[in-house]
């Protein structure tokens, strides 16, 4: 079964975030480990456990009479669908000024920042001077795009 890294809950994101920091962790300890970040009860822990293994996101070993979790997608892979499932769904004229908004919200490393100054270097050498709305067919110019930013 293919993994559904495009369809995890904000819940299944707090549960997978702890497997990909532990690589691989026993029912028990990442019962402990989310009871310790959140008020949720056993039942529901195995309940967003149960969900994950059943969207091919955990996979289960039995160690002797406990079951031990591993991530089937790698935490960037998972990280990256998401967040490009998000931007597909923005006016395309719009995504550059939310991802400068994203960059000035959120705290960045300073090599997190020499990095991203290096990509955007490069992509400045061939990027259009501006990239057209996609919101109608036919490449249909938005008029609320560029009249008020669709508000």
């Amino acid at each position: 079964m293919t993994p559904k890294i495009d369809d995890i809950s904000p819940a299944e994101w707090e549960v997978m975030r702890i497997v990909w920091t532990k690589g691989e962790v026993s029912s028990h300890d990442l019962i402990s480990l989310l009871q310790q970040k959140r008020d949720w009860s056993d039942s529901t822990i195995k309940t967003l456990i149960g969900r994950l293994v059943k969207k091919a996101l955990l996979q289960t070993t039995k160690d002797g009479r406990r079951f031990l979790y591993s991530a089937t997608v790698a935490e960037g892979t998972a990280m990256d669908s998401n967040v490009q499932a998000m931007f597909a769904n923005l006016c395309a004229m719009k995504r550059g000024q939310t991802l400068v908004n994203l960059i000035k919200e959120l705290p960045l490393a300073q090599a997190d920042i020499t990095a991203l100054q290096a990509v955007l270097a490069d992509k400045a050498k061939t990027a259009p001077e501006m990239v057209p709305c996609d919101c109608l067919p036919d490449e249909t110019q938005c008029e609320t795009c560029e009249v008020n930013d669709h508000e």
